[in-house]
């Protein structure tokens, strides 16, 4: 009897044990994320290169936003009563796409007159952005590179990944938002 109680008695001082945590079968270190950063870098790298040698090559008066993208006036608001877009704002406005070498991907024609309420739609980071810059009968034409414009996957359609883009936008009016 005093064999069984022993016996009963290591059985349950190991059978109580709490478990041991899992070690994972890999570890894995950041070297993924690491060369991730680093192709985007050099991606990001030839794209701002290759924009501001075509600035250099345009002479133009380019801006560089306080967003990544850079821009130039070629119709600008002769008056300082008109406002930019803001939240809620309906923005009417008409845009083309060109790949940097200057080639149409989408004409005014094809992309049509566009409505926009203001950061309460869809619309590429880029153009988003561009638009809270503009007013109303103003022209500017945008360099976006991919980060700002579509990016990795590009639109699916006519617009490749990682291409950096120039947009030639025009707003015909603003209908302010009456809550504002």
């Amino acid at each position: 009897m005093n064999k069984l109680l022993t016996i009963a008695l290591i059985l349950l001082a190991f059978g109580c044990k709490t478990p041991e945590a899992r070690r994972p079968i890999t570890v894995k270190s950041g070297s993924f994320i690491d060369a991730s950063v680093a192709r985007n870098k050099k991606l990001n790298a030839k794209e701002k290169a290759s924009i501001e040698k075509l600035m250099k090559l345009e002479e133009k008066n380019y801006i560089a936003s306080e967003s990544g993208f850079w821009y130039y006036y070629n119709k600008k608001a002769t008056t300082d009563t008109l406002k930019t877009p803001v939240f809620g704002d309906v923005i009417n406005y008409n845009y083309n796409i060109k790949s940097l070498n200057g080639n149409v991907i989408y004409s005014t024609e094809e992309l049509k007159t566009q409505t926009y309420a203001m950061d309460k739609e869809e619309l590429f980071t880029g153009l988003r952005e561009g638009l809270k810059l503009m007013k109303s009968g103003e022209t500017v034409t945008f360099l976006f590179p991919s980060q700002k414009a579509y990016g990795y996957y590009g639109d699916e359609n006519k617009i490749g990944r990682n291409t950096p883009l120039i947009c030639e936008v025009t707003i015909n009016s603003i209908t302010l938002n009456q809550s504002n």
